[in-house]
Parts: structure tokens; C-alpha cells; sequence
């Protein structure tokens, strides 16, 4: 089995509804992402002969995921009032709704399922909130 593992960053602020604690206050992290790419076979003839992809196409496809949310304000659906989205559009804000709480594990899901969906067969993505903290997904 052979492995491909490359990583990109974004800057972005989230908070986290419901919680008791001071990420329920709006905040910032450098989130890094890694992903780890898994083929059995190496490509056997032409431009990417003796790969399992190309790490520039790999590096751009976790690139582009990334720069989507970088230098905005993510939240989570019906964590904000409208009133409050609107004023955020109106000072022309960047702002990311997601389904799903913003936090290191669910976004590690959210990359995973990404990154598999534009055909990698991904083996494990990890997301740093911190340099020392960070939350992996594999299936």
C-alpha cells in the first residue's frame, strides 16, 4: 500500500453555540489540514507513471477546500439571528453557514468526505485548531 500525505491552511473565526466556556465567544484559529491518500496500484504509463496521483493535483484540491473558508466567519445554522447575519452582510462580512457544529471533528468529516468526493481514496484527514490540537477522521 502506498501513501500520499500533503497539508494547506486557512485563517478563519468561529464560535461554538450551546457551549459553557470561552469558545462560545467569537474566536480565531490557523487551521491545518492533512490529508493521507491511500492507492494500491501505481499509475503505469504516461505523465504520472510510478504515482498514485499527482501531489500538485493533490495539493490543489486540498488548496481550493481551504481558501473556501479562508478570512471568513463560520457558523453554525440557526446559532445566529437573522438580524445579526444581516448586519454582518450589510458591513460585507464573509461569512460560511455550515450544518454542523464548527469544530475540529466535525470539520475533519467535512474535509474527509470532501477530498474523497473528488475521487481520492483518503485514509485519514486531520484538522488543527492549534499547532498541538487536532481531531482526525478515517472510515
Amino acid at each position: 500500500m502506498y501513501t500520499l500525505r500533503t497539508e494547506a491552511a486557512f485563517d478563519s473565526a468561529h464560535f461554538l453555540h450551546g457551549y459553557n466556556g470561552k469558545c462560545s465567544n467569537l474566536h480565531g484559529h490557523r487551521w491545518k489540514i492533512e490529508v493521507e491518500i491511500r492507492g494500491e496500484v501505481l499509475i503505469s504509463e504516461g505523465q504520472e507513471q510510478g504515482m498514485i496521483t499527482d501531489f500538485g493535483k493533490l495539493k490543489n484540491d486540498l488548496k481550493a477546500l481551504a481558501e473556501n473558508f479562508d478570512h471568513a466567519f463560520i457558523y453554525e445554522k440557526d446559532s445566529l439571528m437573522q438580524a445579526t447575519i444581516e448586519a454582518l452582510k450589510n458591513e460585507h462580512f464573509k461569512l460560511i453557514e455550515v450544518d454542523f457544529r464548527p469544530t475540529a471533528e466535525n470539520f475533519s468529516e467535512y474535509f474527509y468526505k470532501s477530498m474523497k468526493s473528488k475521487g481520492y481514496d483518503v485514509k485519514k484527514l486531520t484538522v488543527y485548531e492549534t499547532p498541538n490540537n487536532c481531531a482526525s477522521y478515517s472510515e
